[in-house]
């Protein structure tokens, strides 16, 4: 979304380049699930720029320059971010704007989130904002660029005119978004000719062609409606002014039979638009300008016809997210597969993806069993009860030896050398604890101040057990801040796979919403309990036994959950895993939470012991 006297300009070749000898500032944007392109940081645009210059078709790893990407890769040649971990593509572009504008001059716009941490504004946003505040005006309202909000550059504030909601905005200066004057040889996506320019007629690069024009015309659905404004049911394709691509198919790749009306006409916008018949075919020789999709940064993407070539036997056949959905669009291809081999011009055929098996066959009340070895099959947890007589000195002194003559080394909770007073010095005081006294912990050795430790403490669940910050071993019987809620535990007819002969161990958690407790992150504000009740399942063998009865000690320590803000959703006040990963799939392993996973057991119980749950608890 541009504004006039932004500083945005609309790119118009390629990868999208400026005119030669005009200098603007790239920033490189990505599309998220609403539609709207989110910038990069400047940082991270400039290292796109380094590896664009490099190597116009290869790939670009993100956490290399931010530790938080570290999951995305960006394909220029495809220009699709992916992320490695879930499949998930999303497009990026490569967009202009004047030097002068707010990120030639490094300038970022932020407002304040729930989580009181700041979220840029979208850059076209931004500029206008800080347009608006160079002019000294004393507010500024973004109904123009779609957003109900009001600025108020005197109070720095951001108003919701519908619901009058108030949040913080600022202002703050970064890194300027990388500068680039000229072209750039313009990448080249589809495989062509040595020396035409246009696509090789062999047999492969037909097939390749008419694959990715399938791929084109999935996502292209998902983004937008069909452009269809004529009563003779004719096709509207648009053309994007963003890129000129070569033919989508050769000559060769076209059907022989029908003919096909292709006019130029205009919409009411003065966008050129191509009809075709939707009964008919493109003749022989007809080429389709301009509809590289996988290449395209530009927002506009193309309808493409419904015509699919045929897949020959022996194709790789690659999953698609979203194949026929309607809700949030996630281009995808469900792997770095999809990418590579595209990248290298081999042929991928686009097929629905395989559902998750998240449950087993229903089972009937008398085919449910006990665990053997276990009592009961049902454990309950009720608000936590504050253990009194808890005093922060008594706990820190019942796990430290005191050192008279520390070494001259940081204490690494508060960052002062041990042989000075503590950094809490003046914030925090105890009696009986004086600033400059060191201790040392019994298990592991590691010294610190003792007003440190006391200041640490207090921080965390005051449960009476203290955890070394340094090599995280844990004194005492630690406790966690789950919320009250019920787990269930039985044995279920089915096999898992990878332990066909044997029987399944399924566990229920249920925890319904409340309040939020003293321990938990917002006092007295209500909290959230999305997907419960949350089956999951151990194989009926002795090492998923001696599991279960682990994880029953976790629950009753109240560590399996917590409240915290979801990595999935990024919903925050809400119930979400505590660092003890489960199986959540039953007959598959598609998300990565299921079964074949021979490591899973002997992952599980490490994890368990990093949160003191171990054998030695069940011999109590």
């Amino acid at each position: 979304m541009s504004r006039q006297n932004s500083g945005a300009l609309i790119s118009v070749n390629g990868l999208g380049f400026p005119p030669q000898n005009l200098a603007r500032v790239v920033v490189w944007e990505w599309l998220n699930e609403h539609g709207r392109w989110r910038p990069y940081t400047a940082a991270v645009c400039h290292h796109i720029e380094n590896v664009l210059k490099e190597d116009a078709r290869g790939s670009v790893v993100l956490g290399q320059v931010d530790a938080q990407l570290a999951p995305y890769i960006i394909d220029l040649q495809s220009m699709h971010q992916f992320r490695q971990d879930t499949g998930t593509m999303r497009p990026v572009r490569r967009n202009f704007y004047d030097p002068s504008s707010a990120p030639g001059k490094g300038i970022v716009w932020e407002w304040e989130n729930d989580n009181n941490s700041w979220t840029p504004y979208d850059m076209d946003i931004c500029i206008t904002i800080q347009n608006a505040y160079e002019k000294q005006h004393p507010w500024l309202d973004l109904s123009s660029l779609g957003f109900c909000y009001l600025i108020y550059f005197n109070s720095m504030s951001q108003m919701n005119r519908q619901t009058q909601r108030k949040r913080r905005l600022r202002r703050r200066m970064d890194l300027a978004y990388p500068l680039t004057m000229g072209s750039i040889p313009k990448s080249q996506s589809w495989p062509v000719g040595t020396n035409s320019g246009q696509p090789c007629s062999c047999q492969q690069c037909l097939l390749v062609n008419s694959t990715r024009a399938a791929s084109n015309a999935i996502l292209a659905s998902q983004r937008r409606k069909v452009y269809s404004g004529n009563s003779n049911g004719t096709l509207a394709v648009r053309q994007s002014n963003t890129f000129n691509g070569t033919a989508l198919w050769s000559a060769g790749a076209m059907p022989t039979g029908g003919t096909a009306k292709m006019e130029q006409v205009r919409s009411p916008s003065g966008t050129q638009v191509t009809t075709f018949s939707r009964s008919q075919s493109a003749p022989t020789g007809t080429h389709l300008p301009g509809q590289n999709n996988l290449n395209r940064p530009g927002t506009q993407r193309v309808a493409i016809l419904s015509t699919r070539a045929s897949i020959p036997p022996g194709v790789p056949a690659l999953p698609v997210k979203n194949l026929n959905g309607t809700g949030p669009v996630h281009p995808a291809l469900a792997g770095m597969t999809g990418i590579l081999m595209c990248a290298a011009g081999l042929p991928v055929c686009l097929t629905r993806a395989p559902k998750p098996i998240l449950h087993p066959p229903p089972v009937s009340k008398s085919d449910i069993k006990p665990v053997p070895g276990i009592n009961g099959i049902c454990r309950k947890t009720k608000k936590k009860h504050l253990k009194k007589s808890k005093n922060p000195e008594d706990v820190v002194r019942r796990y430290i030896q005191k050192v008279k003559n520390p070494p001259d080394e940081d204490c690494t909770i508060c960052m002062e050398r041990l042989v000075t007073s503590s950094g809490y010095e003046g914030v925090l005081s105890h009696k009986g604890v004086k600033p400059e006294l060191v201790g040392k912990l019994g298990k592991c050795g590691h010294m610190y101040h003792l007003l440190c430790l006391v200041a640490m403490y207090n921080n965390g669940n005051k449960d009476g057990s203290l955890q070394c910050p340094t090599c995280k071993a844990i004194y005492g019987e630690k406790t966690g801040t789950q919320p009250p809620g019920k787990m269930e535990f039985h044995i279920i007819p089915h096999s898992l796979p990878g332990y066909t002969d044997c029987k399944t161990i399924r566990i229920v958690y249920d925890i319904p919403t409340g309040i939020q407790g003293p321990e938990h992150p917002n006092p007295g504000k209500k909290f959230t309990a999305r997907g419960f009740p949350r089956h999951c399942y151990l194989p009926d063998i002795e090492k998923g036994r001696k599991v279960l009865k682990l994880l029953i000690v976790a629950w009753d320590r109240r560590l399996i959950f917590t409240i915290g803000t979801s990595n999935t959703t990024g919903e925050s006040d809400t119930v979400v895993w505590n660092e003890i990963h489960h199986k959540t799939e039953f007959g598959s392993n598609l998300t990565g939470h299921g079964y074949p996973d021979p490591n899973y057991l002997d992952n599980v119980l490490a994890e368990l012991m990093a949160q003191g749950v171990s054998e030695a608890n069940l011999k109590d």
